[in-house]
């Protein structure tokens, strides 16, 4: 596969992930006050649970989903069907044998429901129905739509994402059409079901028709098992990684809980929920490019490979830059026009939140760890798990709210910053990891640079941004625009990724044009 058509399905995943992602959000908030209002915050509370309880088995898939796909990057590279064939059956056989232990687990859990929900003011027909709803979109996947990692592998998966949120689009505006005629829960329930089949139905069709010589044999996967044990060597280890993360961002909040009131809590929620959404949209655009990376790896051109690197160096530098710099000016005006002066938070608290979610942003080697299968550092998520426990504990009774956030800051700088480049440059480029640094404190004094000029324009600037929400608006765009433009112009003038990114968007777009 050529690097053109590479960049061509990551900007082909990334656009479909943009577009999807604000369709969904505005099906989701006009949806979310019409169920509201037709079905109660009882039953909106119910499903939640529901779902989250569900989401607890779900655990039990943990790292074979990313196994499998590290293990087709090379056979799809190559071109070997017989080889995709056979790991596709091993995926199908462990995942039926993980849907049976779901099914098994959610048995058991449904025994418990009266007691769970003895609150909820409905009838055990319609908490069961529902729980049944959630169960058969959950088991779907383990049992039908497995195939759709091969998608995802083959940089496909702007397929996946247009037919499972169109689908997610059309289920709430027939459930909305539905609730304003009937109000009757069931009705919803049943286009939630309804909704899994189909959408399980149009995607394996969509899978037959771009590989037409998928053959897959689940009985024989127990067999093929055999002759891929690096299968479940891969799996253990990124496991334990999945649960280091999973502990790690849940223990936060609990430690945050321990050491403030409950009012501060509130104030701290406010802007996690903005700050994730901010998150959620970053990771499905740059993220779209991680099946990109692992076919590049499976080739082993070493040049390209660092060309590669360089290049998405830049890209999150720069589209991680210009967010948290724009957050800094944008974040406080916006929460005192939606709830309120007296919810905004002290700006060494902002920092801390801001800081955390850059780091987040440049997390460059995760991609290319995953590509080159290095998962086998599974301290590493143990140790930070238990740095940032042990850092939020110590902090957190000195400084409250900042000191969690700091000891969050500490454990990420820890292993996200200094170990995972470390191993990334030693185990998989094997190069010095010098060169890295230098790349990091090249971009971390242009942001510094950029943010101070900002800042003394601001201060000239005779617009109060919380004066409304069109004031703040306009003034969102340009700070975003600004720190935007003024990145890019020092990167391209100073980096040679971004010089090397930007010809190749440049390419890809004269390409588009032709056709």
């Amino acid at each position: 596969m050529t690097i053109r058509s590479r960049a061509h399905k990551s900007f082909l995943n990334a656009r479909t992930n943009l577009i999807f992602y604000f369709l969904v959000l505005a099906a989701t908030f006009f949806s979310r006050k019409i169920f509201l209002e037709k079905l109660g915050d009882d039953f909106v509370g119910m499903t939640s649970t529901l779902s989250n309880l569900l989401g607890l088995l779900n655990l039990a898939e943990l790292g074979v989903g990313s196994a499998v796909g590290y293990m087709l990057y090379k056979p799809l590279v190559e071109g070997d069907r017989e080889r995709i064939n056979q790991i596709v059956s091993v995926l199908g056989y462990v995942y039926r044998k993980i849907g049976l232990v779901v099914i098994a687990g959610a048995v058991v859990l449904a025994v418990f429901l009266p007691w769970i929900l003895e609150s909820a003011p409905f009838s055990n027909l319609l908490i069961y129905f529902t729980y049944l709803s959630y169960l058969v979109g959950a088991v779907l996947g383990y049992f039908v739509n497995y195939r759709q990692l091969l998608l995802n592998a083959d940089q496909r998966q702007y397929v996946v994402t247009a037919y499972y949120q169109s689908a997610n689009i059309l289920r709430l505006l027939i459930q909305m059409a539905v609730l304003y005629r009937t109000s009757n829960p069931y009705y919803w329930v049943g286009i939630e079901i309804g909704f899994s089949f189909i959408y399980s139905w149009i995607l394996n069709r969509r899978i037959d028709r771009a590989y037409p010589w998928l053959k897959t044999a689940v009985r024989n996967g127990r067999q093929l098992l055999k002759e891929y044990p690096e299968l479940i060597k891969y799996t253990k280890q990124i496991f334990v990684h999945k649960i280091g993360a999973t502990a790690l961002f849940n223990l936060s909040p609990v430690f945050v809980y321990a050491y403030t009131s409950l009012t501060i809590v509130a104030y701290y929620t406010n802007y996690t929920l903005i700050v994730s959404k901010v998150q959620l949209l970053v990771s499905q655009l740059l993220g779209s490019a991680d099946a990109g990376i692992g076919q590049l790896v499976a080739e082993g051109d070493e040049n390209r490979i660092q060309q590669v690197f360089r290049e998405i160096f830049a890209l999150r530098y720069w589209v991680g830059g210009t967010l948290v710099g724009a957050l800094w000016f944008v974040l406080n005006p916006f929460i005192q026009l939606w709830l309120g002066a007296e919810y905004l938070l002290p700006p060494g608290t902002v920092a801390l939140i801001l800081l955390n979610l850059y780091i987040m942003f440049t997390r460059v080697a995760d991609s290319f760890n995953m590509a080159y299968g290095l998962f086998y550092d599974t301290w590493a998520p143990i140790t930070e798990a238990g740095l940032n426990a042990g850092f939020s504990v110590l902090l957190g009774h000195f400084w409250g709210l900042n000191g969690v956030l700091l000891g969050t800051t500490l454990s990420m700088l820890a292993i996200v910053v200094i170990w995972k480049p470390y191993f990334l440059f030693s185990k998989g480029f094997r190069l010095s990891v010098w060169r890295y640094w230098r790349r990091v404190g090249v971009h971390v004094l242009i942001l510094a640079g950029v943010f101070v000029l900002i800042g003394w324009l601001n201060r000239y600037c005779p617009v109060d941004p919380a004066a409304g929400y069109g004031v703040w608006f306009l003034y969102s765009l340009t700070v975003t625009a600004l720190f935007a433009l003024l990145l890019f112009c020092v990167m391209l003038l100073s980096t040679e990724g971004m010089r090397t990114l930007t010809s190749r968007m440049m390419q890809l777009i004269r390409s588009r044009l032709r056709r």
